[in-house]
């Protein structure tokens, strides 16, 4: 059977390299196509040693390609996206440009007026856990967020069964690796070393995406405060959420509702304790860890992701593996590196 024809669009941005190291390892597609527009014309083991064994020349534009991954920023992705779509090509969206279903959200949240409304409900949320029915039809799947990966993932359980209130108090901390390889002072070295720092606390862009995919599971509205925080670390995302519970609930009870939610689930996995973002390090897993404070009965859920595998390039290619109709897990079974 001949392998799937892949290609990546900007592959010198953080998302775009670790979709290349991932795929470079799959057994069923070849990657045969790299876009980045910075360093056109240059070989890829030129900007990245680690990935010589690919032999690729950066392109300034997608060859003929099966499915595409687009790593741009938003804004920038859909004016790729929309033509390779119009020529047939399936398209993995690693950017905000087709998660939210409602056009208005993006001048208020993203500063920019959507050229193609109509393409963001056919376009498929890639959340794999919730959605994969759909995505193995789908031309266009919005690949999620990494705070909102970790944050719904954390929370989907007990608000599916009706366990929460509406209103919910989500906390998370990234490592610098999520504001992307653009230098900028907040994720300079001395400045972001041996400290910690709240930002976006008037409103994060992930945000509307996290209560959409949460206002999806019960039938009336989820609100959420959501504050993101900067740790001097390179990957992962610790996401602890807090959510008062509509009726009491035994602690064993819990732990066994999220077991049951996530049973099948090859990637979400219920730990006994707190898990640490290093045991996520460089894989494809969410941990989750449900429990409770008695006193005030409140849900505490904590996960942890690797913001750039299943919080970006491993999810993708998760939901590839979907759409070609693969076992999931194909190309993703790397364990965690630990220390």
């Amino acid at each position: 059977m001949p392998k799937i024809k892949v290609g990546i669009i900007n592959v010198t941005g953080y998302a775009g390299v670790e979709l290349a190291r991932i795929l470079s390892c799959h057994p069923n597609v070849t990657l045969t196509s790299v876009s980045g527009r910075s360093a056109a014309g240059k070989k890829l083991s030129e900007i990245f040693p680690h990935l010589a064994e690919l032999d690729l020349t950066i392109s300034s534009e997608l060859g003929e390609v099966d499915i595409a991954f687009s790593a741009l920023p938003h804004k920038e992705s859909a004016t790729e996206v929309i033509p390779l779509l119009q020529k047939g090509t399936r398209v993995i969206d690693l950017s905000a440009d087709f998660r939210l279903k409602d056009p208005a959200q993006y001048p208020a949240w993203y500063g920019f007026r959507h050229p193609s409304p109509e393409l963001l409900n056919e376009a498929v949320f890639g959340l794999t856990e919730l959605y994969r029915s759909k995505i193995t039809s789908s031309k266009l799947v919005a690949n999620p967020g990494c705070y909102p990966t970790g944050a719904i993932l954390a929370l989907a359980p007990a608000v599916k069964a009706g366990l929460t209130g509406n209103r919910l108090i989500i906390d998370s901390k990234s490592g610098v690796s999520g504001a992307g390889r653009s230098l900028s002072l907040s994720t300079h070295f001395a400045e972001a070393d041996e400290s910690v720092t709240a930002y976006a606390l008037d409103g994060h862009r992930h945000l509307p995406e996290i209560t959409q995919e949460l206002g999806k599971l019960r039938a009336d509205l989820v609100e959420a405060t959501f504050v993101p925080h900067l740790i001097p670390m390179t990957r992962g995302i610790m996401t602890t959420a807090y959510a008062p519970l509509t009726r009491q609930i035994e602690l064993a009870e819990l732990r066994q509702l999220y077991t049951e939610f996530y049973k099948d689930e090859p990637f979400v996995r219920i730990t006994p304790t707190p898990p640490h973002t290093k045991h996520t390090w460089g894989s494809n897993l969410c941990l989750v860890h449900p429990s409770l404070d008695t006193r005030t009965n409140t849900l505490i859920a904590v996960s942890a992701i690797d913001n750039l595998v299943k919080g970006a390039a491993g999810q993708a290619i998760q939901n590839m593996n979907v759409m070609l109709g693969l076992d999931e897990r194909t190309g993703l079974t790397a364990t965690a590196v630990w220390p």
